[in-house]
């Protein structure tokens, strides 16, 4: 798999259930590897096969979860 790795700023996380919700609706989708939330930094930085899933459409997951990404 070639593999991107693609850090995005999310607003909106405060707790251990918005890392949670951000990581499991990401890493479900297709072709998304590793994904890691840090709350402190508000980044979520997302390991991904490009030709499987865009950067848009990992950005609308975690949009459809409420949170923003700048």
């Amino acid at each position: 798999m070639a593999s991107e790795v693609k850090t995005l700023n999310v607003e909106g996380m405060s707790c251990n259930h918005c890392e949670n919700s951000v990581k499991k609706a990401v890493g479900a989708l297709n072709g998304v590897g590793n994904v890691t939330v840090d709350l402190k930094s508000k980044k979520v930085t997302i390991e991904f096969d490009p030709s499987k899933v865009n950067v848009d459409i990992i950005k609308d997951a975690i949009v459809d979860q409420g949170y923003d990404v700048i």
